[in-house]
C-alpha cells in the first residue's frame, strides 16, 4: 500500500514542521496556514476518513481531542482555538489520512466556509 503524505511526514521520509509528537499522533504546522495558529494534528495510525474509524479508533479520537487543548495551549491559545476535520472531498479533504486542523490567533467567524 502506498503511504499517504502524512505517513512519509511521520516517518521523516519528507520534510515537515513537527511542533508536538507522542506515541498516537504528530502536529505539524499547515503549509498554507489561515490563521496565526494553523497545525495539523495527525495520528499515526491512517485512517482515511473520519467516517472510516471505527469502535477500536475511540481511544485515539479521543486523544486526540485532549492533544489539540494542549498544544492550542502550549501556542498560548489555550482559550480560542477551533478544530475542522474534513471528511471527503467535497468537504475539502486533500489528503485522505484523518487530520484535524487545530486554529487559532485570529477572530474565527461563524458559520465557517
Amino acid at each position: 500500500m502506498v503511504k499517504t503524505l502524512f505517513e512519509k511526514i511521520i516517518d521523516r521520509e519528507i520534510p515537515g514542521k513537527i511542533v508536538h509528537e507522542d506515541e498516537h499522533c504528530v502536529a505539524i504546522q499547515d503549509i498554507n496556514p489561515g490563521a496565526p495558529m494553523h497545525l495539523l494534528l495527525i495520528p499515526r495510525k491512517p485512517i482515511p476518513r473520519l467516517c472510516d474509524a471505527g469502535p477500536e479508533d475511540q481511544a485515539l479520537l479521543g486523544h486526540l481531542m485532549l492533544a489539540a487543548g494542549k498544544i492550542a495551549a502550549a501556542h498560548g491559545y489555550g482559550e480560542a482555538f477551533r478544530l475542522v476535520v474534513n471528511n471527503g472531498a467535497e468537504a475539502g479533504q486533500s489528503v485522505f489520512h484523518l487530520h484535524l486542523h487545530l486554529i487559532g490567533g485570529r477572530p474565527l467567524k461563524w458559520p465557517p466556509g
